[in-house]
């Protein structure tokens, strides 16, 4: 474009935030801000009924390495549940990745979040030759065979999900956007609020009677409110500061 004058502002000129790539060629799937704030919304209330806190661990972006005849071969979904497993590494570590060989215990849920660079491979909609590691489909179903095994849009808010049956993947048929796991008495759903101060349309749980599974800060929010009315009802006036 030639120059005017005066000139043009930036604004209108230079390529926007969605005409430039926000991830390197050579490692797609690199976090934005929605990869950054979405598993953490998801870790804040994933807590299985079933299992004690310190027997669940979950991750977002980290390492999963899965085969052991090819040891440095790995995924690393955007966020996965190990349940039944130690939280800490042989109890005592913050993990660096997870090593199925190690563990013991394969991941039992996966959750990746659609981005363009990454949608064929997530919804395993790639081929690789014979000598390539694996794809992420591949992965999850056949060689860890993870119970469930979702994908979330959060462009069309479009939430698919996947159930092991046998040795293959079958669609979840969905009349809502809802996703019910009895294992772990826990279901996923679409919940479309403010998280982080960010309205939109998030991935969360929800617990057995369709309620949804509130965050420590809702919950100390919730127990402020419950207090301010106790207060208000024996005609007390709290102090807020």
């Amino acid at each position: 474009m030639y120059q005017t004058d005066p000139p043009l502002p930036a604004k209108e000129t230079l390529p926007t935030m969605y005409d430039l790539a926000s991830e390197d060629p050579q490692e797609p799937g690199v976090p934005d801000q929605f990869h950054l704030l979405q598993p953490r919304l998801l870790d804040e209330a994933f807590v299985p009924p079933s299992y004690p806190a310190d027997q669940v661990f979950v991750a977002s972006d980290l390492n999963l390495y899965y085969d052991v005849r090819h040891p440095l071969w790995y995924k690393r979904p955007d966020w996965f549940a190990v349940v039944g497993v130690s939280r800490l590494h042989e109890q005592r570590d913050l993990r660096l990745s997870y090593v199925v060989w190690q563990e013991g215990v394969n991941p039992f849920a996966v959750i990746e979040l659609l981005s363009p660079s990454t949608e064929k491979e997530d919804l395993g909609q790639t081929l690789r030759e014979v000598e390539q590691p694996p794809t992420k489909w591949q992965v999850y179903e056949q060689i860890l065979r993870v119970p469930y095994y979702v994908v979330y849009d959060r462009y069309t808010s479009t939430l698919r999900a996947f159930k092991l049956d046998g040795s293959r993947y079958v669609p979840i048929k969905l009349t809502e956007p809802r996703i019910w796991m009895p294992d772990l008495d826990l279901g996923l759903g679409v919940w479309s609020g403010s998280y982080q101060g960010v309205e939109m349309a998030w991935l969360r749980w929800y617990d057995a009677m369709g309620n949804w599974i509130l965050t420590p800060l809702e919950q100390e929010k919730l127990r402020s409110q419950r207090l301010i009315a106790q207060l208000a009802a024996l005609g007390a006036t709290p102090d807020l500061e």
